[in-house]
């Protein structure tokens, strides 16, 4: 398992991504999932997998060749990708023909958690807007809207609430990558399947770069930012009121018995 999250913000994009692939518990190990393909002042796409390793290694190393699109000419690959929409397009072709490979002949298979994946796609493309796509195993994708800011892959439950109450599209890129953290930081604390090192890239809107950072489990800031968050939670819970309506008043102690012979 892993966790993987996408924000997008009015002033740009952050992704994130956790390391830790999992094929039980004597078998532990880490993989980068946030993969990142850029033209300087031209494009900065980034990808972050979740699933089945050798599905989506595959399936990259086939964009990384070029993939041929049904209405193509031509295999196209992420650095040719006249649009992000269209390299959504490509991942998710590509994505779809390595489970069909592995599903041939048809059986239920793929549909299972040994062959599921999925992909974040993010970025901008000079003369595009900036997205963020979330491409499922089958091939189709959807798009990340101002109505949810965020799109996860893996394991996200833990996370979630945290990006539920707390992100908006005006929030500022800055605090998003906190919320980011804070979610990853629950995350772990919840789940032994996702944990460190962490990559992320943060991409301001319409600069066309990206700025990478690995984080590490001894990370200064993400340890004190976790420990913060901790603090923050307990003194919260007992700010608030007790029930009103639940009496737990010590009951009468039982009346000594004097026993006569």
């Amino acid at each position: 398992m892993t966790y993987c999250v996408g924000m997008l913000v009015d002033e740009g994009l952050a992704m994130i991504a956790d390391t830790r692939t999992n094929a039980g518990v004597d078998n532990i190990s880490s993989y980068r999932k946030l993969h990142v393909f850029k033209t300087p002042g031209e494009r900065v796409l980034a990808v972050a997998t979740a699933g089945n390793l050798s599905v989506t290694q595959t399936a990259l190393s086939m964009v990384a060749e070029g993939v041929t699109l049904p209405d193509s000419t031509g295999p196209e690959t992420l650095e040719t990708a006249p649009t992000l929409f269209r390299a959504a397009q490509i991942l998710g072709h590509a994505l779809a023909s390595v489970r069909a490979s592995i599903n041939t002949p048809p059986t239920p298979t793929a549909d299972g958690l040994n062959v599921t994946a999925s992909m974040l796609l993010g970025g901008q493309i000079a003369g595009g807007k900036m997205g963020l796509y979330l491409i499922y195993g089958q091939g189709n994708f959807i798009e990340c809207g101002p109505d949810t800011p965020y799109l996860q892959i893996g394991e996200l439950k833990y996370g979630k609430p945290i990006l539920d109450r707390a992100l908006r599209p005006n929030t500022a890129l800055s605090e998003a990558v906190k919320l980011g953290l804070i979610s990853f930081d629950s995350t772990i604390r919840s789940n032994i399947a996702v944990g460190p090192p962490f990559d992320l890239i943060v991409i301001p809107r319409d600069k066309l770069v990206g700025m990478e950072r690995r984080i590490d489990a001894d990370d200064p800031y993400f340890r004190d930012l976790g420990r913060r968050w901790s603090e923050a939670l307990a003194a919260a819970h007992r700010a608030m009121p007790d029930p009103t309506w639940l009496d737990l008043a010590p009951s009468a102690p039982p009346r000594s018995m004097t026993i006569v012979s």
